[in-house]
């Protein structure tokens, strides 16, 4: 008998598929091994259910996205985690982060916590101009908290942010049941960093969440590399004014005649993303691309 279904996790040459609402342990056909196609968490799959033999993933379905770390697939939302304050937000991360997301096929969502501490709607208003969704959000008295929940219905979703930033209260938050630990209980233990790199996908109010130790906004900028040519385009604010620059050679940073630049200027484009961009694109002057074959 066969099922499509959804890989929720996998460790040591284990998967376990989500099919019709059954959980089922299954193993690998040799061939994805030979093709050097491993199975993540979030793929959907074919499987073959066995009597008296070990179950089988037959086929893995074509992926919308694939992350690296956390090794995850067809994941629709990033929601990108910072405090408003303790510790304050770091534009330059979460901008990292947008475009990674936005290159991917990701929904990028940034939240910032603590809102009962500080006001956030500075950097909301910057994340709103640059069109991508923010929210303010309050884990103590649940201010924002029932939005961000109606993000995750019918998504595969991945948060991601620095430790004490407050992605597991929020979480617990959304859906009490979880009781995920927070990065505050972990330090006091010695577990606020993790060593683990499988991925596990829990369901949450309609979704899945990507359960992902170690998943910080560094894991995420070692292993994902924008080249200088495509950076333009993670940046979605840019879209409407690229291709009307003086130059077609144009790096939009310093560049005579650069539309983006005049739209910075005029308000259009906030400074702060614009800023983020330019830090981007030194570092990314300097990648190869066969220095991304290597990886």
């Amino acid at each position: 008998m066969q099922k499509e279904g959804i890989i929720i996790k996998g460790i040591g040459g284990f998967y376990y598929v989500e099919a019709a609402d059954e959980i089922y342990e299954c193993k690998a056909r040799g061939i994805f091994r030979k093709s050097g196609v491993k199975p993540l968490a979030g793929d959907r799959v074919l499987i073959s259910i066995n009597d008296n033999a070990e179950n089988t993933i037959e086929k893995i379905y074509d992926r919308k996205n694939a992350l690296e770390r956390p090794p995850v697939a067809n994941v629709d939302k990033l929601f990108i985690v910072s405090s408003v304050c303790e510790p304050k937000p770091v534009l330059l991360i979460i901008d990292r982060l947008t475009a990674l997301a936005t290159v991917k096929n990701i929904e990028p969502i940034v939240i910032f916590t603590k809102n009962d501490l500080d006001d956030a709607s500075e950097f909301i208003s910057i994340y709103k101009k640059a069109g991508i969704k923010a929210y303010s959000v309050s884990c103590v008295n649940g201010d924002g908290v029932e939005l961000v929940k109606n993000e995750l219905e019918g998504c595969i979703s991945a948060f991601c942010g620095n430790t004490g930033v407050g992605k597991s209260s929020l979480l617990n938050a959304i859906d009490p049941s979880l009781t995920l630990k927070t990065g505050e209980i972990s330090d006091k233990l010695g577990r606020g960093r993790h060593t683990t790199r499988h991925s596990e996908m829990i369901k949450v109010d309609g979704g899945y969440v990507a359960d992902t130790p170690g998943f910080s906004s560094f894991d995420t900028e070692e292993n994902e590399i924008i080249l200088k040519d495509d950076l333009p385009y993670a940046f979605k604010e840019f879209e409407d004014f690229i291709g009307e620059c003086k130059f077609t050679s144009c790096l939009h940073v310093k560049d005579k005649g650069c539309r983006i630049i005049q739209a910075v200027e005029d308000g259009e484009i906030p400074a702060t993303r614009h800023e983020s961009y330019c830090t981007m694109m030194e570092e990314a002057k300097n990648i190869k691309e066969w220095e991304l074959r290597k990886k």
